[in-house]
């Protein structure tokens, strides 16, 4: 088991065979038609001397009293090899110290060296040890712990409290999984399947593999990072909603399709969260019902003033009874008593616009169309308070309805103001012309089965209608902030 000069194992790894010097030498020359040169009666007799000074008490993972596993030259390799494609530090990997120390006992160098075999068969036990287990937990569960997220920001109207923006809670870090299957004999298969597997991180890694750019690497391996934890990540060629922040771009993905659309999402300082839900149903001609933070950062500061809540189409609403209140009768304490809703009616002007798509989340956001269209022109679009406004409204609402007859479309598009295609379409709309507006022919359609949806932040992403990976500018930070995390594991300097 002990390799000199390149020599291998068994597939089994150990050989039943006592550490003597006649017997370490009948082992190597049973190698010899395998590709393995003989030793010759000098090395071998060196090699015993080595041997004979082993301390009868060092032992290790990596080695026992027949000497060095080949497992050890097969993790250096691996990580030699995976560790930059990951674009990380090989000596937050101690590599150049496990390349050093395996150089050593093959070669037989020390005396050359002047170290003895005590010092480094335990320190090149320790450095395997570690590097093994740290990479395999690190592409497992992320180098760095994503909830860093929900404390960078004061919430806007609670400076008190952190804003909330990973609505996830990911498992966090177990080293004590890698640590037992490193005393296992699957555990060089282990190693390499602690890999993600999710199809993004594959494309990622392809692109690494092609770039030298220093700038497009550094950014491929942060975005890496996000695949490794154990969240719920988009599955390949599956119906569903992707939303991705930096691209400001949303992607409709069916088996045979893509349907791609600008948006608008939340400015930096309400950021939209990161999170996985899906769309249950869909409101036409919604009513908005302010939030309460709104009404408390932008709203309150114009109690009183029924101009303005004329010229928004805002009303006040008391929760218990129902009633509309006298705008100019209600005060500002009155406003933040948790009592009153202030919402915005349905139809033209309603900064919902007319069609919201709503899922479970605990941040009471949503896609929704928009009164402001002006706004999809803008090469920056980070300006709502963070639910997600979509370009291409309609399109998305037929996506989600695939299934339906032809007149629930048509009357989606006169509920919406779209004009109609049909005859029939047409024919309605001229006998109701007269109708009060908005036209109510559909003011809620439930979708089934519901549609996943994902919220992500990936500055370098594969574009699903094209395949290539794009580029984008970090635009709320979170890049900087895994760089940060990461400069112990990707080339910074730290306590190792």
């Amino acid at each position: 088991m002990l390799h000199i000069k390149g020599r291998k194992s068994s597939s089994q790894g150990i050989h039943p065979i006592s550490f003597g010097l006649l017997s370490i030498c009948l082992v190597l020359v049973s190698c010899f038609g395998h590709g393995n040169q003989e030793l010759s009666e000098a090395e071998c007799s060196a090699f015993g001397d080595y041997v004979n000074q082993l301390d009868s008490t060092v032992t290790g993972a990596w080695f026992d009293r027949m000497g060095v596993s080949a497992d050890a030259d097969s993790v250096l390799a691996y990580l030699r090899r995976e560790v930059p494609r990951n674009g990380l530090d090989t000596a937050a990997f101690f590599i150049p110290e496990i390349a050093k120390d395996l150089e050593i006992v093959h070669q037989l160098l020390f005396d050359s060296v002047g170290v003895s075999i005590n010092e480094v068969l335990p320190r090149l036990n320790a450095h395997l040890s570690k590097a093994y287990i740290r990479y395999a937990t690190g592409q497992r569960y992320g180098f760095m712990k994503p909830r860093v997220f929900n404390h960078m920001d004061p919430k806007v109207g609670n400076p008190g409290i952190f804003a909330r923006v990973f609505d996830y809670d990911p498992a966090l870090p177990d080293t004590s999984v890698a640590a037992k299957k490193m005393t296992e004999s699957d555990r060089l298969s282990f190693l390499v399947s602690s890999a993600p597997d999710t199809y993004i991180y594959k494309a990622l890694l392809r692109e690494m593999d092609k770039t030298t750019d220093a700038d497009k690497r550094h950014q491929l391996a942060v975005n890496m990072e996000r695949c490794r934890w154990q969240i719920e990540h988009p599955k390949d060629v599956k119906r569903q909603i992707l939303v991705n922040i930096p691209a400001q771009q949303l992607w409709a993905i069916d088996v045979d399709s893509v349907l791609d659309m600008r948006i608008c999402c939340g400015a930096v300082p309400t950021k939209t969260p990161l999170l996985h839900s899906a769309i249950s149903y869909m409101q036409v001609n919604p009513e908005w019902v302010i939030p309460q933070n709104i009404v408390k950062t932008e709203v309150v500061h114009h109690a009183g003033d029924s101009a303005y809540f004329a010229r928004n189409r805002y009303s006040i609403i008391d929760k218990e009874s129902g009633d509309t209140l006298n705008v100019a009768s209600v005060g500002a304490n009155e406003l933040l008593s948790g009592k009153l809703r202030v919402s915005q009616k349905g139809g033209v002007g309603n900064s919902l616009g007319r069609i919201v798509f709503r899922f479970p989340n605990d941040f009471s956001i949503y896609l929704h169309d928009t009164n402001n269209r002006s706004a999809f022109q803008r090469d920056r679009r980070t300006l709502s308070h963070g639910c997600v406004r979509v370009q291409k409204p309609f399109e998305l609402a037929s996506f989600l309805l695939s299934d339906v007859d032809e007149w629930t479309r048509e009357s989606l598009r006169i509920s919406m103001d779209i004009p109609p295609v049909t005859d029939r379409g047409r024919e309605w709309l001229q006998k109701h012309a007269d109708a009060p507006h908005p036209y109510r022919l559909i003011s809620y359609h439930a979708v089934k089965p519901h549609v996943p949806l994902y919220i992500l932040y990936y500055t370098t992403f594969p574009n699903p209608k094209t395949g290539v990976i794009d580029y984008w500018p970090d635009l709320y930070g979170f890049d900087k902030v895994i760089s940060k995390e990461l400069k112990w594991i990707s080339g910074g300097s730290s306590s190792r």
